[in-house]
């Protein structure tokens, strides 16, 4: 517990400083770096994938798509991209004379494309409008889903929400994470009013802290579905008390994109 508290106030305020200070270059490359770690994490450190160049395949690709985002989502470049990257890795099956599996390149589509795509919106929302600003909302939603979550669920928590996928997680637990995710919002949207006099929504601003505490959940629970079914308890140990990229950034992969979806349809700030 005091590793973990630890190493999240070490971690915040380095956060705070890549989204809101540094340059957005610095930013996508960041993220690239993490969009690669987190493919080394669900290939390597689950035990799916072994072949250490469909890892290393996998991890580049990773990297590419935020750049990708970064330079302005040109589709040419990611049909180039895809193509590549595809073609290697059925290259692969091909020069294993059929015996790679189709399940393993399956996966490293998921790790290279799908989830760098879904964790890169966090990007597109920093280049978009007052993009200073909406880049913290999927850390509020699914950070205080998390931390509301997580002691509420401590203290109160009794009925198991799922418990052969996450045991210690609670329908408590769930109810705290919403109210705390809500709360957060308010608080966020109220600073937020005060420093720039934006127009604040609240009443979408309590939508966006419900709807993300489920996405965030639901995150959670997908990959520590994963998890159970590799038989890993983390999916590695870079940030002391948390774990790896994967078992940190979860909730984010799913509430980032989510946030995309709610700034087009129910703005909160304008």
């Amino acid at each position: 517990m005091k590793t973990r508290i630890i190493a999240a106030a070490v971690l915040i305020p380095v956060l705070l400083v890549v989204v809101l200070i540094a340059p957005t270059i610095c930013t996508a490359v960041l993220l690239g770096l993490v969009c690669a770690i987190g493919a080394y994490e669900l290939l390597a450190g689950t035990g799916l994938v072994k072949h250490m160049r469909l890892i290393a395949y996998t991890a580049v690709a990773a990297f590419c798509v935020p750049i990708w985002c970064y330079c302005g989502n040109d589709p040419l470049w990611a049909k180039i991209g895809i193509f590549v990257f595809v073609s290697v890795l059925f290259g692969e099956i091909l020069i294993s004379h059929g015996k790679l599996r189709f399940d393993r390149i399956a996966v490293c589509l998921v790790g290279g494309l799908l989830i760098p795509y879904l964790l890169s919106s966090l990007l597109r929302l920093l280049c978009g409008d007052n993009g200073r600003q909406v880049i913290l909302l999927p850390f509020v939603m699914a950070y205080a889903a998390d931390s509301g979550a997580y002691f509420v669920g401590c203290a109160w928590g009794k009925h198991k929400l799922a418990p052969n996928i996450s045991p210690k997680k609670s329908v408590e637990g769930l109810v705290g994470g919403i109210a705390a995710a809500v709360l957060g919002m308010l608080i966020y949207c109220f600073i937020i009013d005060l420093a720039f006099e934006f127009r604040i929504n609240y009443a979408f601003a309590v939508t966006y802290g419900i709807i993300g505490a489920f996405a965030g959940t639901f995150g959670d629970l997908s990959f520590s579905a994963i998890k159970r079914q590799t038989g890993i308890k983390d999916y590695g140990n870079l940030i002391p008390g948390h774990g790896g990229i994967l078992d940190r950034f979860d909730s984010v992969i799913i509430v980032a994109p989510l946030v995309e979806i709610l700034l087009a349809l129910l703005p909160v700030l304008e």
